[in-house]
């Protein structure tokens, strides 16, 4: 494999699921090129979070994203690809919704800005979690995958194509 083919970890978040994006937002992934080497629908628990979320347990914030991450089942992806921890990042876009460019899945689907979620007094929600880097993927990927549930395959193209 080649040092530059990583993997990366997505988490399609309880308010992509409840909108039904799931699909829309894999088969989007699997357009880049890029490979689902796991894939599991998991109801976050408080130990999962706090593992995840390690470094922002004690800030103020942690206990309503908890309950956002708990409010249902999350999707959890391994991506396999070149670069794909950066070439996640950007397809998923900004984490400002209103800074994401609309051709990237928080650009097309998600729908509350930062701003508008402090102002409201509520939880911002922007569908999709992506590993910023490549330490960060393989911890995540850790704590919401055993080797088992990763698959190795390969794809169409990369059997036709030498």
């Amino acid at each position: 494999m080649s040092e530059y083919v990583e993997r990366t970890f997505v988490a399609l978040k309880p308010d992509a699921v409840k909108r039904g994006l799931t699909g829309e937002i894999i088969s989007q992934i699997e357009d880049t090129g890029m490979k689902i080497m796991g894939l599991k629908m998991v109801q976050a628990t408080d130990q999962l979070l706090e593992q995840h979320y390690s470094e922002h347990v004690d800030k103020p914030f942690y206990e309503g994203l908890a309950e956002y991450m708990k409010d249902g089942p999350v999707v959890a992806i391994v991506v396999e690809g070149v670069h794909a921890v950066e070439n996640m990042r950007k397809l998923i876009g900004d984490t400002d919704s209103k800074e994401a460019h609309p051709a990237t899945i928080r650009g097309k689907y998600s729908h509350m800005s930062m701003d508008h979620a402090d102002d409201a007094g509520r939880l911002y929600r922007n569908i999709i979690h992506a590993s910023a880097e490549k330490d960060e993927a393989e911890k995540e990927i850790e704590i919401w995958f055993n080797e088992e549930e990763l698959h190795e395959f390969k794809q169409s193209h990369e059997e036709e194509v030498r």
